[in-house]
């Protein structure tokens, strides 16, 4: 397995800028997995996209990939370091499906990041710290991607909080929960 790390935090704290920042220290090639897809009739999040766009090294390989993360991830080089940007809008993409299919969706992509030679670097998104969402697809959003985030941290050499432009190393100054808490 390739060194792991998930960066988390807020909206518009700086999670993609310091995902960025580590790929490029990792000194291999980056390739850069972009769980969003443009959508032309929404102008502000073209304009999301474009900011992103505009900020990578051309040098970069990117590949558009809303729904076949495992699958682009085990075609990853040993040589290079893989960057997923958002783990939410993969989540989102998938909402659909329902909770078995989700459960074996989960349950195939933290294998695979097991197996990937690869350093791979995730960006996701905090959804969990404000009120329960009243409607039932906005619970599974959040209830999902709080799941996955906390099951992949476990498999992660290094996790950082971003919140307010500052970086928080939590593989240091926090400590894991238990793996029996882990599977609640």
């Amino acid at each position: 397995m390739g060194k792991v790390i998930l960066i988390t935090g807020p909206a518009r704290s700086g999670k993609s800028e310091w995902a960025e920042n580590l790929a490029i220290e990792s000194g291999k090639q980056v390739v850069y997995v972009a769980t969003a897809t443009v959508n032309l009739d929404d102008a502000e999040w073209h304009k999301r996209i474009q900011l992103h766009q505009n900020r990578r090294p051309q040098d970069w390989v990117t590949l558009e990939v809303p729904v076949t993360l495992s699958a682009t991830l085990a075609d990853a080089k040993p040589n290079t370091c893989v960057l997923v940007d958002s783990l939410g809008t993969w989540v989102a993409n998938l909402l659909e499906e329902d909770d078995e299919s989700w459960e074996n969706t989960l349950a195939e992509f933290l294998e695979t990041v097991q197996l990937v030679a690869a350093d791979m670097v995730f960006v996701a998104e905090e959804t969990g710290w404000g009120v329960v969402p009243a409607y039932p697809l906005g619970r599974a959003f959040r209830d999902r991607l709080g799941a996955l985030v906390r099951q992949l941290s476990s498999i992660c050499e290094a996790v950082y909080l971003v919140t307010g432009g500052h970086v928080l190393n939590l593989s240091i100054l926090g400590t894991p929960l238990p793996q029996s808490i882990h599977d609640e």
